[in-house]
């Protein structure tokens, strides 16, 4: 079945955003108006996204941490109930609070709540109909996991204890003692990935991976212009925005004025026709 196509929301996403005042972005307004905008089918491709935040908040909330993100789409009141939780998502808690019921039976709860968690975000995004959403997924826990190797073996830590989920890369990352884990010719941002490791004032490298994390959700999208891949990838971006606004406010302004310029309505129709 051909994908719905969104011209009137896609060509109107620009107005959503502000100019140049940061304090007029608003991301999870920009979220609700796409929700209200999409099919039932394509929200729930949206809703999946900012399941990542749900799963982070979840496992923070677990952890003792009082910290929360709104992006989520389960409200901080919420947070551990699994009557408000997809079905994927409650299975895990489940699992975990009771050690002898059906859901341990098929979650692996040995290592432990966290990546249990978001193994089984990741493995429900890899069955979306949404061709970014599988692709996005697989690029962001690849990425996670090249960060989280790094660090472990900088602190002499087993990589197979921080390694999310499954995949070729996982397997490399274990089983690689190569400086880049043998993955040059796997990942076309290792070297990216690499010199962003290595820079040694924090916000600086948090926004060069906020620039490689961009730079992959341009190139999952390049050829979908006003499908639901389209508004995934937007939303990507916006996210992107939101984070380097809370790290850097002046880096998230540029970075807001990027995203505005992209969206020039008439220029989508032109490279689609």
């Amino acid at each position: 079945m051909a994908a719905k196509q969104y011209y009137c929301l896609v060509a109107g996403l620009k107005e959503y955003l502000p100019d140049s005042d940061v304090k007029g972005f608003d991301p999870r307004a920009i979220v609700d108006e796409i929700l209200g905008e999409v099919s039932a089918d394509d929200a729930e491709k949206v809703r999946l996204l900012y399941s990542y935040y749900d799963c982070e908040n979840l496992i923070g909330s677990r952890a003792g941490r009082a910290a929360f993100n709104p992006s989520g789409n389960i409200p901080q009141e919420l947070t551990g109930d699994t009557a408000a939780m997809p079905e994927w998502m409650a299975s895990v808690v489940r699992a975990f609070d009771d050690p002898e019921g059906e859901d341990a039976e098929t979650v692996d709860t040995s290592a432990g709540f966290g990546r249990a968690l978001l193994a089984a975000y990741y493995d429900e995004c890899s069955r979306s109909q949404s061709r970014f959403l599988r692709q996005w997924s697989q690029f962001d826990r690849d990425l996670r996991n090249v960060t989280a190797a790094l660090k472990a073996r900088e602190l002499q830590r087993s990589i197979d204890e921080v390694s999310v989920g499954g995949g070729d890369v996982a397997e490399q990352l274990a089983r690689s003692s190569a400086a880049d884990f043998g993955l040059k010719g796997e990942i076309g941002y290792i070297d990216a990935v690499m010199a962003a490791a290595e820079e040694s004032n924090l916000l600086e490298r948090e926004h060069k991976f906020d620039i490689i994390r961009w730079n992959e959700a341009e190139a999952l999208s390049w050829e979908n212009y006003f499908d639901i891949d389209a508004v995934l990838a937007y939303l990507v971006k916006v996210n992107i925005v939101a984070r380097r606004m809370r790290l850097d406010e002046k880096r998230g302004r540029e970075m807001l004025q990027k995203l505005v310029a992209e969206l020039d309505g008439k220029e989508l129709i032109n490279k689609q026709s």
